[in-house]
């Protein structure tokens, strides 16, 4: 397991090329009565943790290799509910990276997953739910959306369902390379270092998606209209609150800072997330002197010194830990910590330092959330643990 841990902190270092100091993290508040309850473990490499809607007994972890495997009633089944190992090209930041159940997932049985094919290159798939809620049907799957990568990092994996909308966000990084060789991520003419919002509500058969005519650039030259918001390097995790609509990026640094953004939920989108102008509040390219007009600045960062790799979370909306209520947890892959903050008045106020009270003993690389809007920690090392009152 450490030579393990060990490997995945090199390629985390590897996103940021070297790992310059900088300032120290900041406000670190007092310990709250919480606690990780182990809920599965020896687990292959697991990089993400969900449920699924109006399904209570089951939760889904995904597994970098190709896996899909099912902790019903809180054991873990021997049989995966989904095999793609035969499809998936895993290794670094390549693999079976993300899942998203549709929010009608108990009339239709739709889930969508985002992995790396053999090629190198990203692809967003449906499948079908079998009448055997524990397995999905392997020959339902109907590609969705396909995105050629020049590089093996900076793949992105995550995508949701947003709560008020119900269509489907796709986290995409900037296509890899150290310092955004190609500017994918300041040309919205593509679709990487982009959060992309599609609706998969199929009219008929042969359509893979249609693009909300909401999107803040449909009609415009020149972007994809399947944009949503730009100027990303490689936001592996992002989430909604689920009470605002508030959209979280966290986005992971070049070799500097780590940062979160958000999106309020009363805005429609466009937004320029600043990637390579900006890394975190400071000029990347150029320099000093870069031109930051019209970028949208993060909320939260923190420096090298404190992490390498940005792990992004939820927003607590749950009712087991009052104390956590309208908090928006994430960690650090290599820090090994777990921290917290209020979003009030569009800035991170009342920052803790959840270190001591949750340990997971691994290098954190997901979390996750239930039904009932209780969290999840995913250790890279086999590892998931409920977040709990102690």
């Amino acid at each position: 397991m450490r030579l393990r841990r060990l490997a995945m902190i090199i390629a985390a270092l590897a996103l940021g090329g070297c790992t310059e100091v900088d300032a120290p993290f900041g406000t670190i508040g007092a310990q709250l009565p919480i606690e990780l309850e182990l809920v599965a473990q020896g687990l292959d490499q697991p990089v993400f943790v969900t449920a699924a809607p109006g399904d209570d007994r089951r939760l889904f972890v995904v597994e970098q290799g190709g896996f899909v495997r099912v902790v019903r009633d809180g054991d873990l089944l021997a049989e995966p509910f989904l095999d793609l190992t035969g499809l998936v090209l895993s290794g670094g930041e390549r693999g079976l990276l993300g899942l998203a159940f549709h929010p009608a997932y108990t009339f239709n049985g739709w889930f969508f997953v985002n992995y790396t094919d053999t090629a190198g290159d990203t692809r967003i798939v449906r499948f079908t739910a079998s009448q055997d809620r524990d397995r999905a049907d392997p020959g339902s799957g109907l590609e969705i959306l396909s995105v050629d990568q020049p590089q093996p990092n900076h793949n992105g994996g995550m995508l949701a369902f947003g709560p008020g909308d119900g269509r489907l966000y796709i986290g995409l990084g900037d296509g890899g390379g150290a310092g955004d060789p190609g500017n994918h991520g300041q040309n919205p003419g593509t679709l990487l270092g982009s959060m992309l919002r599609i609706d998969v509500e199929q009219s008929r058969p042969s359509e893979r998606y249609r693009i909300p005519a909401g999107n803040p650039f449909v009609g415009v030259q020149g972007v994809r209209p399947e944009t949503w918001a730009f100027g990303l390097r490689n936001p592996w995790r992002f989430s909604f609150d689920v009470a605002t609509g508030d959209l979280y990026i966290a986005d992971v640094g070049q070799n500097a800072w780590e940062e979160v953004s958000v999106q309020p939920g009363s805005t429609a989108g466009g937004q320029n997330y600043g990637w390579p102008v900006m890394e975190g509040n400071r000029c990347y390219r150029p320099a000093p002197g870069c031109n930051t007009t019209g970028l949208v600045r993060p909320v939260h960062t923190y420096g090298r010194d404190d992490g390498c790799a940005i792990t992004g979370g939820y927003v607590y909306r749950g009712s087991a830990i009052p104390v956590l209520q309208g908090r928006y947890l994430f960690a650090d892959l290599c820090g090994g910590w777990i921290r917290s903050f209020l979003l009030e008045g569009g800035v991170a106020t009342d920052v803790r330092n959840h270190a001591a009270e949750l340990d997971a003993g691994g290098s954190i690389v997901s979390f996750g959330r239930d039904n009932r809007g209780e969290l999840y920690v995913v250790t890279y090392d086999g590892d998931v643990f409920r977040i709990v009152p102690r």
